[in-house]
């Protein structure tokens, strides 16, 4: 009998990753990425709406830690898109 294996997402030390909808109902997922440099990048993902593209900024990870749903939006709202270079 073939063993099953349990598949376990990767752990994020920065933070872990939070999920909220917008203004418009669109489910978003939030998530630290670790920088070189200070403060570490809050990456923005439309898990609903793949037309979306994704928006970054940098923020202090114990302030991402203690944000309400209203706060992200807000960063959501300010987060610059982050396109193709060409």
């Amino acid at each position: 009998m073939p063993k099953s294996t349990t598949r376990r997402a990767p752990t994020r030390p920065s933070g872990g990753e939070r999920v909220f909808t917008d203004d418009t109902g669109r489910l978003w997922s939030a998530a630290l990425e670790q920088r070189d440099d200070p403060g570490d990048a809050l990456v923005f993902r439309c898990i609903s709406d793949g037309r979306q593209s994704v928006r970054a900024l940098v923020v202090d990870p114990p302030a991402f830690r203690e944000a309400l749903d209203d706060v992200l939006r807000v960063w959501l709202d300010s987060a610059p898109r982050i396109g193709m270079l060409s």
